[in-house]
């Protein structure tokens, strides 16, 4: 896969991978030939031989106020892909205060597009429309992300991180005819999380892509405390009390990420240096009862430290009422496939319909 950086407040997948110590994310399409022959698997980053135009393009609509050009940003998207050859791809395309797109709408429109262009390109493309009001999972930042996903790897991550993984690789097992439905890719690819083969496919590609198999172990078979040792730990820990009794309603993303950012977590220009260690842990999660002064999130950072005025702005993340405990909605608000809008419930029964998608997508 072909990933890239953080900006602002959102993260690179590139950035949190290499909070790894010794992974690398330049490789040459020899290497990557090499690496997918091996491993079957490899995440890496641009080059200069991999779709060259991008990067003239992606300068070119800094300068010209095109960032946020939808065929643009589609053709960005896409071009990397076309060059990666696949045969299928599903996009996660993400909505609401914390997104680039903030309406359920707007995104709807960006993932029709890419699923048009994409099967016009002859890629078997669905996208899926997941909300990111609130944090994914319970951890923010970089090497505590990496931890997060460690752990959703032994099958044990946070219940909405664990869902939209299996629901991503279960559509792409169904786009790919290996599974009669959303919901049958989706058990298949919990089983792997549950057995332990996808965490030692990940330790595979972590040495393949440059870590020591001594860390690359230590890391995927390890202790928490271990994997700390590995990762590296930030210099200090605060914990924010609430500030009265109630039911978490919801807990905003976009406050905790800006105040990261300001302690190093993120970049505002392209190369500025970040702070893999910076971070958050949630500790408690939506629809949970929560008691005034019991410590809702852990702050993670070195220097500076933080200060009231991040301390206020972090507190009004925490969006408490007076509702009886609940299970929060799941993270998928809808599928866009090329024949239209589907919800999740549609695409996780029975096989005809993902038999049919399958029989379209191998076409």
């Amino acid at each position: 896969m072909i990933s890239g950086r953080g900006l602002g407040h959102t993260g690179g997948t590139l950035d949190k991978l290499e909070s790894v110590p010794g992974f690398d994310v330049s490789q040459s399409p020899e290497q990557m030939r090499r690496i997918l022959e091996q491993v079957g698997c490899c995440i890496v980053g641009q080059s200069e031989e991999l779709v060259p135009a991008d990067k003239v393009l992606y300068g070119l609509r800094d300068v010209t106020a095109t960032v946020d050009s939808l065929p643009l940003i589609t053709a960005s998207i896409l071009s990397k892909k076309a060059a990666e050859k696949v045969s299928a791809l599903v996009l996660d395309v993400k909505f609401g205060s914390a997104a680039l797109y903030t309406s359920l709408e707007s995104a709807r429109t960006l993932a029709q597009s890419l699923v048009s262009v994409g099967s016009r390109l002859g890629i078997c493309t669905v996208a899926m429309l997941s909300r990111m009001d609130g944090p994914l999972g319970q951890r923010v930042g970089h090497s505590l992300e990496v931890l997060e996903a460690l752990q959703c790897l032994e099958g044990r991550g946070p219940a909405d991180l664990q869902q939209l993984v299996t629901t991503l690789g279960g559509s792409l097992l169904w786009q790919c005819g290996e599974a009669g439905s959303v919901g049958q890719g989706a058990a298949r690819i919990a089983a792997t999380l549950a057995d332990g083969s996808a965490l030692g496919k990940f330790q595979a590609m972590l040495q393949a892509q440059g870590v020591e198999a001594g860390l690359a172990r230590a890391l995927c078979t390890g202790t928490e405390e271990q994997r700390y040792q590995v990762l590296g730990r930030a210099r200090a820990q605060e914990e924010l009390p609430a500030a009265q009794d109630g039911t978490v309603q919801r807990v905003e993303a976009l406050p905790i990420a800006q105040v990261l950012h300001e302690l190093g977590a993120g970049r505002t220009w392209k190369g500025q240096p970040i702070n893999h260690h910076v971070g958050a842990e949630l500790l408690v999660t939506v629809g949970q009862r929560v008691a005034k002064g019991s410590p809702w999130i852990r702050i993670h950072y070195d220097t500076p430290e933080l200060s009231n005025d991040q301390r206020r702005t972090l507190q009004g993340a925490l969006v408490l009422g007076g509702s009886e405990p609940f299970a929060p909605s799941g993270k998928v608000a809808e599928i866009i496939l090329p024949q239209g809008s589907r919800t999740l419930e549609e695409l996780t029964g029975g096989p005809g319909l993902g038999s049919s998608q399958a029989l379209l997508c191998s076409a």
